[in-house]
């Protein structure tokens, strides 16, 4: 089999194909086999009559060899998109340009491929992380927590504020259905918390006990429902004295000065793994907007919103749960979640693209020392040789996928080593954070 590649516009190219006649003929052996297996003939076991039989009984050579060719093409297609390494991104519309009939089989294959883009600015890429250094005002409000959970109430006369403690008397009832009514007296409410009905936290401020709210708000189910809350008691938290006395007793830390240094160091710690965390979202996020989101071809974000959607699937019917319960339960359309998808999948897309323009703009084409040491590692986890991996690569096409996952991996290394990455004033970050670890964060490995 032959095979060559002519460019057309708009990222589309076109593959001549030509198959000798042995290869067709092998194929129409192939199918009269298959039909053998499903037609009866008799004097003959299963799977056994004669090809001569076989093309009276479906109508002559000519449907067997149109039979053939049908699902022949895709396979010579497939093998000449292998031997081409073009790199398709959408199904081809194919024409049998010879040997529907008799001899040797041409055919050409139109199909639109994934673009080589040309990727400018990721040599001064800035990222701007989180940084690492908490506040003064973040120590404040963990010391703050820990005075709260040793506070006291104390009765006050005057009106609501944030954070009191209120004591209210609920009713609530469904203006829909008279049987569906919530009566609770004595309910401890903290203001500020969003944890009765919408609207209750602004509402409820400035007024006393004794006095009532009323109000529609969203009851258990999100039904509408009508609410009178009593105030019957409000209450201030009043913080202890923080001094060493306190600490010691209430904290593994003997002084004030040692707990604000305790707590510094384990807010630094989970800062740096929120640092990390982000790390890699906000570097290849800064890569994307390197690519013009006009240059995106539609075929790619489709592909990867049917990938989304059928993972998503899969991940419900795990829990088994299916599409329409998801919809209903987050409130959303079909449309509403396609377009969500169709977002995600954007970026994804540019992405994928700019890892593959930056492996090409800094000449990370994959060496063979790289493709045998990625394909090791693949091996192992498949727990096949990599001997037989590779082979499977070539037969089925993915040759030219895998090459190009190397080199977004080697481009990915490259991109956080160019990086320059700032905390949000704009103070460089030592790049030592990140050193344990590097490629699980990109999550190469």
């Amino acid at each position: 089999m032959q095979a060559s590649v002519t460019v057309l516009e708009n990222n589309r190219v076109k593959l001549t194909v030509e198959v000798e006649a042995a290869a067709v003929e092998k194929a129409i052996e192939a199918t009269a086999k298959v039909f053998a297996e499903d037609i009866n003939v008799k004097g003959f076991r299963k799977g056994k009559a004669p090809r001569s039989l076989i093309e009276a009984r479906i109508g002559g050579p000519q449907v067997l060899r149109a039979e053939a060719l049908n699902s022949s093409i895709p396979d010579f297609y497939a093998r000449a998109v292998a031997d081409t390494m073009i790199d398709p991104i959408a199904q081809p519309t194919i024409d049998i340009t010879a040997g529907e009939e008799q001899g040797d089989l041409s055919f050409t294959a139109e199909v639109e491929v994934r673009p080589e883009l040309t990727i400018t600015g990721h040599q001064s890429l800035v990222v701007t992380l989180p940084s690492i250094s908490p506040s003064d005002d973040e120590i404040e409000a963990q010391i703050n927590r820990l005075r709260e959970s040793d506070a006291e109430l104390v009765r006050v006369e005057r009106g609501v504020v944030s954070n009191d403690v209120v004591t209210l008397n609920v009713l609530g009832t469904d203006p829909a259905d008279a049987d569906n009514v919530i009566d609770v007296d004595d309910y401890v409410y903290t203001v500020g918390s969003d944890a009765l009905t919408d609207g209750v936290d602004e509402l409820i401020i400035g007024l006393k006990a004794g006095e009532t709210l009323e109000l529609i708000g969203r009851g258990p189910g999100g039904i509408a429902m009508a609410w009178k809350l009593d105030i019957t008691a409000v209450s201030e938290r009043v913080l202890p004295e923080l001094n060493d006395a306190w600490v010691e007793e209430n904290s593994e830390y003997a002084t004030v000065e040692a707990l604000r240094e305790g707590l510094v160091n384990q807010l630094t710690r989970m800062k740096a793994v929120e640092v990390q965390m982000a790390r890699r979202d906000q570097t290849l996020l800064a890569l994307a907007n390197l690519i013009d989101e006009s240059a995106v071809p539609e075929a790619l974000v489709q592909s990867e919103i049917e990938y989304r959607l059928h993972d998503l699937e899969h991940r419900l019917e795990s829990q088994r749960l299916d599409l329409e319960t998801f919809l209903r339960v987050t409130n959303q359309t079909a449309e509403q979640l396609i377009e969500v998808l169709k977002e995600d999948a954007k970026k994804s897309v540019r992405i994928d693209l700019g890892l593959r323009a930056l492996a090409k703009a800094q000449g990370l084409d994959p060496t063979e020392e790289d493709v045998t040491q990625e394909l090791a590692i693949t091996a192992e986890s498949m727990d096949v040789t990599p001997e037989l991996l590779r082979t499977n690569l070539q037969e089925t096409g993915r040759k030219i996928a895998f090459y190009a996952e190397v080199a977004k991996m080697k481009a990915s290394r490259w991109l956080y080593d160019n990086v320059k990455y700032v905390d949000g004033n704009g103070a460089e970050l030592d790049k030592e954070l990140f050193a344990e670890n590097q490629a699980d964060a990109f999550g190469l490995n």
